[in-house]
This record gives C-alpha cells, sequence and structure tokens, in this order.
C-alpha cells in the first residue's frame, strides 16, 4: 500500500545544494567529529545555498555505518536551523533500503536521494521496480541519482520517463553523463535536473535545469550561488564572468579522487581536518597547494563593497 504524497506542486529543488562532507577526528579508529561538521553546516546556512544533502558520496557514506549516518544526520538536521536535508540512501538489498526508508520517514526531510543498486546491475524493469517500490514505502520525495559510473548500470530515458509518472519522484541528480539525455528530461519538465556533474553546471541551468549537487561549492560557494541567480534571471554575460574563473577549482576539485581534495582545502580555512576514512587518502600536497592559489574575482556585497573572499 503506499503512502499518502508529500509532494506538491510547490516542493521543488532548485538552486545549490551542498553535498556535505564527513569531518574525521584524527587516529588509527577514525570517528566522525559532529563538533567540525556542525560548525561546517552553521556557516553554510548563511551563504545562499538552497539546502543540503547529507549521507551521499562525497560524504564517505559507504564507509560509514547505518549509527554513524544517523548520529551524521542528526547533527546536520540540528545546525542547519531548518533550511531542507536530503538524506542519501543507497544499498544494493531492497529489503534494506526499503526498511531504511521507513526509519527516515518520521525524520524532517525534504527528500531522499537514491542511486540504482551499485554491484547488481538489473535490467531496465529491474529499476523501475527499485525505485518505484521505494518511492511507494517513502513519506518523503525521492531525487533518482544517476550515476552509472559508481552503480555500473545505466538509467535509459524510457526508464526515467516512467518513473517521472509516480508522483513522489521528482528529481534527478544528473551524472549520466549523456547530454541529450539530459536535455530531453529538461525539455519534458517532469522531473527537476539537478546537475550532478559540477563541470556541467552551466550548460544544465542554460537548459532550465532546476539546480546542483555540486560538492566543489565547499568553497567558493558564494559565487556559485551567483551564478546560478544570474542563470535564473536569464543574464549570460554576467554569468559567463562568473563561470570562467570558477573552472580551475573545480576541476582541481576532481584531480584526485572526491572528497580528498575539498576536504584538503576546507583544512587549509581551518575548519576541520584532512582525515579521510582508508581506503580513501588525503589529497596530494602538489594538489592542496594547487586549490589553495586559486583566486576568484571579488563579489559585491549586498551593500555595494567587494567582498574579501567567497565562503
Amino acid at each position: 500500500m503506499s503512502l499518502p504524497s508529500t509532494t506538491s506542486p510547490q516542493a521543488r529543488f532548485k538552486g545549490l545544494w551542498l553535498p556535505l562532507v564527513t569531518p574525521f577526528l584524527p587516529g588509527d579508529e577514525t570517528a566522525v567529529d559532529h563538533e567540525a561538521l556542525r560548525a561546517l553546516v552553521q556557516h553554510y546556512n548563511a551563504t545562499g545555498i538552497a539546502g543540503y544533502v547529507a549521507c551521499g558520496s562525497t560524504a564517505e557514506a559507504a564507509a560509514l555505518s547505518e549509527a554513524e549516518h544517523d548520529a551524521a544526520l542528526s547533527t546536520i538536521l540540528s545546525a542547519a536551523q531548518g533550511m531542507p536535508v536530503v538524506m542519501g540512501v543507497s544499498d544494493c538489498h531492497l529489503g534494506h533500503a526499503l526498511a531504511r526508508v521507513q526509519t527516515l520517514n518520521a525524520l524532517p526531510l525534504a527528500g531522499i536521494l537514491v542511486p540504482a543498486p551499485h554491484y547488481i546491475r538489473p535490467s531496465q524493469a529491474g529499476l523501475l521496480q527499485w525505485f518505484t517500490t521505494i518511492a511507494e514505502r517513502s513519506a518523503h520525495p525521492v531525487i533518482i541519482y544517476d550515476i552509472p559510473y559508481r552503480t555500473g548500470v545505466v538509467l535509459e530515458l524510457a526508464t526515467l520517463r516512467a518513473l517521472a509518472a509516480h508522483e513522489r519522484i521528482v528529481a534527478i541528480k544528473d551524472c549520466g553523463g549523456d547530454a541529450a539525455k539530459t536535455q530531453a528530461l529538461i525539455a519534458d519538465g517532469q522531473l527537476q535536473v539537478l546537475a550532478g556533474e559540477d563541470a556541467q553546471i552551466f550548460s544544465t541551468l542554460a537548459l532550465g535545469g532546476a539546480g546542483a549537487i555540486a560538492a566543489s561549492a565547499h568553497a567558493h560557494t558564494r559565487h556559485f550561488v551567483e551564478l546560478m541567480q544570474c542563470l535564473e534571471r536569464g543574464d549570460l554575460p554576467a554569468a559567463r564572468a562568473l563561470w570562467q574563473p570558477l573552472q580551475p577549482h573545480i576541476a582541481a576539485c576532481f584531480a584526485e579522487p572526491n572528497p580528498a581534495p575539498i576536504k584538503a582545502l576546507l583544512a587549509q580555512q581551518g575548519r576541520m581536518r584532512a582525515t579521510l576514512r582508508a581506503p580513501m587518502q588525503p589529497a596530494s600536497a602538489a594538489l592542496a597547494q594547487r586549490l589553495a592559489g586559486i583566486q576568484l574575482p571579488q563579489l559585491p556585497s549586498a551593500d555595494g563593497v567587494a567582498e574579501r573572499r567567497s565562503a
């Protein structure tokens, strides 16, 4: 039996969503640094982002236990002070995924972010069953996470169009790498399309996409926010002027496996330690230096005075 829909025509996943990293304490047995996580969220609350994604791939969620997921989510919800939070739900066992969804139903989430089951590589019919069954059990809107290089399976356009008919499947984080499919989904208007590849933010939004879930926006956050606002109002010259200087930063953030470069940059800013959970390794010293050296043009503040640095 399906649950009543919590989705409405006003429910939108627009703008910039930040897929939060997970800070760890130092030591052989790393533990989540909740103090740093709380401070990180409180910092981003004032940057103009639309909301947060908790326990996604940037959070090293696959290396966290369910108890750690719960604790991190609790910290984020508390620190977000009412800002929307989407929770990642990733599994390859449908029963486990449904049990997780049932637990999350009681929490004040904006939605859940759900990829295809990893390793299984089901058929398109199996993918329809996977996402539909989860959506039927969820009290929250569902964002499809289309990321074939992690799951090993491609969500075909026909499958996504069929899933878009479900009242609780409302958006897609698009890491599919298929420009024609992206354009078709935007033209359909049935799913809100969020750029999941940071290098595709400009093109996705210029085509009419709703926003982005962007790991590189942990730094220069206000530049990303202003970029999206320019694109939304159709000011392409201003958007280009913001976008071009962001290219070296985005490229550096993914020059080594995510989220090591982002954690290195945040550590340089004093916001957290650069610790990662094995087998992830810290960013190289050369890349950390490269990231630290990237400077962006100043943005005007609300009173017209240029800000010295971007969040």
